[in-house]
């Protein structure tokens, strides 16, 4: 962050300063929401939610070292030397000051939505940007409205470019994000069930999805969509914006073909594009990659790159953490760590995957899929299902709606399959499936916090 005066600040939320502070040219360099993580000389931003209040915790962060903070309401004493302004909402004086903030900042602006591989679209886009630019982007999935000001309130004068992941679960969130951002590039994945339980469908889904264009200008704005995608390939028609698709149908200016797997390091294909073609090796597993890959070629040539250089960027993409993590063991055990997150489209990504790893046993280890509401029977039964499409030998469900995977893949003959509530009761069943050369996918919903297996299957030694 570039120092701000606080003298800014206060005029950018429209705050009162209160008590008996005067250095209003004194610079902030640092935010934080976390008064167990106080940065010395930072402002401390108090949020309030449902179950939390940080005002209660000021005093914390003024002690550990903030120079000062928001505050939504008076108090009866203040710290000296240390500033408080007051506004009539702490998360509305964060958004406002990232407003303020990213607009002295003349660069261009890439917002990420969809329903899956925001993330991973993300990383890719701004490794894909790293080979020429200097990138700023959300770190993680810091993609909602306190995440996203906190992002951009880390920009200084070295970037070139800015990428932000927006997420949502209901009407009005993506719109909030964009009226922050602005964006110049906004980029929709897909549409697919995810938080459908607050939606109702797929349509409502793209309707609150589409809201990321509501603050971009129509004579300067580009926009990329996936053109496998019905609902998305429908829209181009509809927007006012210079707008490609990317996929792997003909026709879309953005095109993988020859596509074919190197092992367990990677993806190759071969891309097309309206002014070139080049050979891609993407290192990750599965085909969904393509997506991400396009996606951030399509991005890249808008802003000048070559296809030398979109190449060499490519490579530098590595996933976060949680997000298909390959981790080898003894007795050529193989971990697909994708415990992050998951939803219907990318638990059966994630099943593909583990059918085109290894050569051994392969065993699916699943859990419950959350804000699905009434569709959630159908949709986990439909990855049971999909199960033994893909051929995988065994899984074990944890969870109460994952028993409806458990009793699709059931009927679908899956081999050997199995299920349990918990995850202590997953554990000793893990211990008799676990085998010599076997690949184990692990993914759930955040909420099952999956990773938990994930160590324990580390320590367990397979017996021939």
């Amino acid at each position: 962050m570039e120092p701000i005066t606080i003298r800014e600040i206060v005029a950018a939320v429209d705050g009162k300063l209160l008590g008996d502070f005067t250095a209003l040219d004194q610079t902030v360099t640092h935010v934080f929401t976390d008064s167990r993580k106080p940065d010395p000389g930072a402002l401390f931003i108090p949020l309030v939610g449902e179950r939390f209040d940080g005002h209660a915790f000021i005093n914390e962060a003024l002690e550990g070292g903030a120079a000062g903070c928001f505050t939504q309401r008076e108090r009866e004493s203040y710290l000296p030397g240390k500033f408080y302004i007051k506004v009539n909402s702490t998360q509305k004086a964060l958004r406002d000051l990232a407003r303020w903030y990213k607009k002295k900042f003349p660069i261009p602006f890439v917002a990420i939505t969809g329903s899956v591989g925001k993330t991973t679209t993300k990383d890719m886009v701004a490794a894909v940007l790293g080979e020429r630019f200097k990138v700023l982007k959300t770190e993680g999935n810091f993609n909602n409205e306190v995440g996203l000001p906190l992002t951009l309130l880390r920009l200084n004068g070295t970037h070139e470019i800015c990428v932000v992941e927006m997420g949502m679960n209901h009407f009005g969130e993506i719109e909030y994000l964009s009226a922050i951002v602005e964006p110049d590039v906004a980029v929709i994945t897909n549409i697919g069930d995810s938080h459908i339980e607050n939606l109702g469908s797929r349509e409502n889904i793209l309707e609150a999805k589409c809201e990321i264009f509501s603050h971009m200008d129509p004579e300067k704005s580009f926009v990329i969509l996936n053109g496998d995608d019905p609902l998305l390939a429908g829209l181009r028609p509809t927007l006012p914006f210079e707008t490609v698709m990317v996929g792997t149908a003909e026709g879309l200016e953005y095109r993988a073909t020859d596509v074919s797997a190197d092992g367990e390091k990677s993806v190759c294909c071969h891309v097309t594009t309206p002014t070139t073609d080049f050979a891609a090796q993407i290192p990750a597993l599965g085909n969904h990659m393509l997506y991400p890959t396009l996606t951030a070629t399509a991005v890249a040539e808008h802003f000048g790159m070559t296809g030398e250089e979109i190449a060499r960027g490519i490579l530098r993409f590595a996933p976060t953490k949680m997000r298909m993590n390959i981790l080898k063991r003894g007795a050529g055990i193989t971990i697909l760590n994708d415990t992050y997150n998951a939803n219907p489209q990318s638990m059966r990504a994630a099943v593909e995957v583990l059918a085109k790893t290894g050569s051994g046993y392969k065993i699916a280890v699943l859990g419950d899929m959350f804000e699905l509401g009434p569709f959630a029977p159908n949709l986990h039964a439909g990855v049971g299902a999909y199960l033994a499409k893909a051929g995988i030998d065994c899984l074990l469900a944890v969870g109460e709606l994952a028993e409806h995977i458990y009793k699709a893949a059931q009927e679908a003959h899956v081999a050997d399959a199995f299920w349990c509530r918990t995850k202590e009761e997953a554990k000793p069943i893990l211990e008799q499936l676990v085998r010599p050369n076997a690949t184990i996918l692990v993914k759930a919903s955040r909420g099952m916090a999956f990773e938990e297996l994930v160590e324990y299957l580390k320590s367990i030694t397979a017996e021939p």
